[in-house]
């Protein structure tokens, strides 16, 4: 050993050791990360925090929102936003996006195409004007096919909104009169027995599940369930698809792909086996076509069962 090398002094490691701990708080992304690029790819700044995680935001501020009468400002909660983050060998993102009601469906729409999945459609607000609604989608993957796939869905309701400052106030195409619906073609394509009630027909599939060790099933809010309303050759159906977390992506997806909008994507319930989650939906159409997306969706539905474990149901 040269004992004529002077080591570094106590006052020197401890400077070094400050300096170290001042990058780590400043938010360097680590290598997988390159919030340049991130940044880049949307168009917008990409923000490094401290945790290494890498921030996108878009406030929407194109609109102008009244919530409770009282003029809303972007920073008060009408903010879109993404965030990455490097697991190691790939990266994963999640996010609130924005939309009104005439954006959803391209922004959905876009989402699925660019290989993103959707986790959460539903309000934050009451009397809001116009209606506000926020879509929360997640991914992992390459990072910047994740960015690019937020900014096709952020280019999406661009689009939608350059076509029409306003948003719209109801759906594209014909209102239908109330009629009465035939359930035979109904009840064929679904193969489930239908109820009818003021020329409405009503579809219901009950579903097994745990609520505090208790088995509950459909009579306790466990289904899927669509009513149909006008005529066999123009109507409109509603419903809702209860589904569980492997499930979810494949259903939504068929719907779209049939051109029914999503209206909401939440859970209703806290503490079950196995956690459920139910999507809202609408369509227009004959009652054969509104029929045949529905069953593409079921059967999809049991394709992402059936990868998992299989679905217990409870057919009414």
């Amino acid at each position: 050993m040269n004992m004529g090398r002077r080591l570094p002094s106590l006052s020197i490691w401890i400077f070094v050791a400050e300096i170290l701990a001042r990058t780590a708080l400043a938010g360097d992304a680590p290598a997988g990360l390159d919030a340049e690029k991130i940044g880049q790819t949307v168009g917008v700044k990409a923000t490094t925090v401290a945790d290494g995680v890498v921030r996108i935001a878009w406030p929407r501020d194109d609109v102008k929102v009244t919530i409770d009468g009282v003029p809303f400002a972007p920073y008060a909660g009408l903010g879109s936003w993404a965030a990455f983050k490097w697991t190691g060998s790939e990266a994963m993102v999640m996010g609130d996006t924005v939309v009104f009601q005439d954006e959803v469906d391209m922004a959905m729409s876009f989402a699925f195409q660019n290989g993103l999945e959707v986790t959460g459609l539903h309000n934050h607000f009451f009397y809001d004007e116009p209606k506000v609604f926020f879509m929360h989608i997640g991914g992992h993957g390459d990072p910047i096919k994740l960015a690019t796939g937020v900014k096709a869905v952020w280019d999406a309701i661009r689009t939608v909104r350059a076509q029409q400052a306003e948003p719209a106030k109801q759906f594209a195409g014909d209102g239908i009169k109330v009629g009465k619906v035939d359930p035979e073609p109904i009840e064929k394509m679904l193969g489930q027995k239908s109820e009818s009630k003021d020329g409405i027909v009503k579809v219901t599939i009950g579903r097994k599940g745990m609520m505090h060790g208790v088995e509950v099933g459909g009579s306790m809010g466990l289904t899927t369930w669509a009513a149909f309303t006008g005529t066999n050759e123009n109507a409109v159906v509603d419903g809702d698809f209860i589904m569980s977390a492997n499930e979810v992506q494949a259903v939504l997806r068929t719907l779209r792909v049939g051109g029914f909008h999503i209206v909401a994507l939440h859970n209703h319930m806290i503490g079950e086996e196995p956690a459920f989650y139910f999507t809202h939906f609408w369509g227009k159409g004959t009652t054969e076509r509104l029929a045949q997306v529905l069953k593409a969706a079921l059967d999809e539905q049991g394709k992402a069962a059936a990868q998992n474990q299989p679905a217990m149901t409870d057919h009414k």
